[in-house]
């Protein structure tokens, strides 16, 4: 699919160099280059992410945070 975009002239400089120091086509740097960031922005990477983080802590909850988050949800009306 063709598109067309703005880029700022430093950013587009910087790509055709790129290109041209790799021998590849500008359309397949720019295509490695959105596939890059989709993969790493994208919501699984997100959730990969978070789970990497999270994976890692022990899960439980120390004795005086749980009593205190009880304790408030026992007083909540609801």
């Amino acid at each position: 699919m063709k598109i067309a975009v703005s880029i700022p002239d430093p950013i587009f400089e910087a790509a055709e160099h790129l290109a041209k120091q790799r021998h590849i086509p500008r359309s397949q740097l720019v295509t490695e280059a959105l596939r890059e960031y989709v993969s790493c922005h994208g919501p699984e990477a997100v959730t990969a992410k978070l789970n990497e983080v999270y994976g890692e802590q022990d899960p439980s909850v120390e004795k005086p945070l749980a009593q205190a988050q009880l304790a408030a949800i026992r007083n909540e009306a609801w």
